[in-house]
């Protein structure tokens, strides 16, 4: 807890000084590891925090073992503190809501707006959120929502180009308005992290994602987006370690592909293909549907000389993914180093082997 940047923390005689006490319990049965722990309001008694973490007995690395039970832990309660600090006094609508739930009301309508999507409904969406931060411009809820939403159009190419500029600029200045109003919200700077990573603002990026783990050490998505940030600066070993690193904290579990899938990126760049196969297939197995696992499958197994395996995983990536070719899967370009743009090279070489079309 004391690498949380914008708290104190104190020793359990002193806990009469602190705002907040944080207990639980560790036992271990015949195949997990099990922990409970709690946050109490010291004022009044009142639990604020809950959460239990679980991790299968695996007596040939203890050290992962209890990398993932203090993230399990730290990670979410991070996010508890955070939310506390961050707290707004929202003022009450005439309806007798509060602006903070109005705001919640409309993010879910906009999301739903989507949820079969279309250009249509994207444009309703984003209609809706508009309006709602014009009449409540300091909420930082809406802010990001309608920051992540433009860029969705945009990397959906729903804007023509004009507008496509304009939406990344109307959401970077979205951001950075939420920023002044929120320095320290990490879903604030979370989501500045995000954005800069898709506009490939590498340098900026490392300083914001950095400050994230200021406030939540344990926040492996913005561990990823340094990751990405290191690896499109040619800086493989290091990205190497981000991306383990995350995949050490495994939070949130729901993103546990992702880390996994950069982790045998790394090693594809690096031409080790040995190495990524069994973290691409890691992957695989637990988001069988993104289709970009199988593309770099099958580069890895161009790598070992294994054509006929190359193939079946670029057939299955195309059906998981149709209209695919070399333009649209690789990274864009912009800002990367001569290094991370080299070492693509034989990649590409590799995917259109294996029979990934050129246009």
């Amino acid at each position: 807890m004391a690498q949380i940047d914008n708290i104190r923390v104190v020793a359990p005689q002193s806990r009469q000084q602190a705002d907040y006490v944080v207990s639980g319990e560790l036992r271990k049965t015949e195949r997990s590891w099990e922990t409970q722990a709690r946050m109490t309001r010291t004022a009044t008694g009142e639990v604020v925090w809950t959460v239990p973490v679980s991790g299968v007995v695996d007596e040939s690395d203890l050290g992962l073992q209890q990398s993932r039970l203090v993230a399990g832990v730290g990670y979410p309660l991070a996010l508890r503190i955070n939310a506390l600090i961050n707290a707004d006094t929202q003022p009450v609508t005439p309806e007798g809501r509060s602006s903070a739930g109005s705001a919640k009301v409309v993010i879910e309508q906009a999301t739903a707006s989507i949820t079969q999507t279309s250009r249509e409904r994207f444009a309703t969406a984003q209609s809706m959120l508009e309006k709602a931060l014009g009449e409540d411009p300091d909420n930082v809820d809406l802010a990001i929502a309608l920051a992540a939403l433009q860029m969705r159009g945009v990397q959906m190419v729903w804007y023509d180009p004009a507008e496509s500029a304009a939406a990344e600029a109307s959401a970077e200045s979205i951001l950075k308005r939420a920023l002044r109003v929120k320095p320290s919200s990490i879903p604030v700077l979370d989501a500045y992290c995000r954005f800069l990573n898709a506009i490939n603002e590498f340098t900026e990026s490392l300083v914001v994602c950095a400050r994230t783990l200021n406030f939540n050490p344990w926040h492996a998505p913005a561990l990823t987006h340094i990751g990405l940030a290191q690896l499109q600066a040619g800086r493989f070993e290091e990205a190497l370690a981000s991306f383990k690193q995350a995949d050490r904290y495994d939070t949130p579990q729901v993103s546990r592909w992702t880390w996994q899938l950069n982790v045998g990126m790394t090693y594809l760049l690096m031409s080790r293909s040995e190495d990524a196969l069994p973290w691409l297939k890691k992957s695989i197995a637990i988001t069988p549907a993104s289709g970009r696992s199988h593309m770099l499958l099958s580069a890895a197994y161009t790598g070992l000389n294994q054509p006929a395996e190359a193939k079946a995983a670029m057939d299955k990536a195309m059906a998981l993914r149709p209209g695919s070719n070399l333009g649209n899967v690789l990274l864009p370009p912009k800002n990367a180093s001569p290094v991370f743009i080299k070492a693509t090279e034989w990649i590409v070489k590799a995917f259109l082997a294996a029979g990934l079309p050129e246009h």
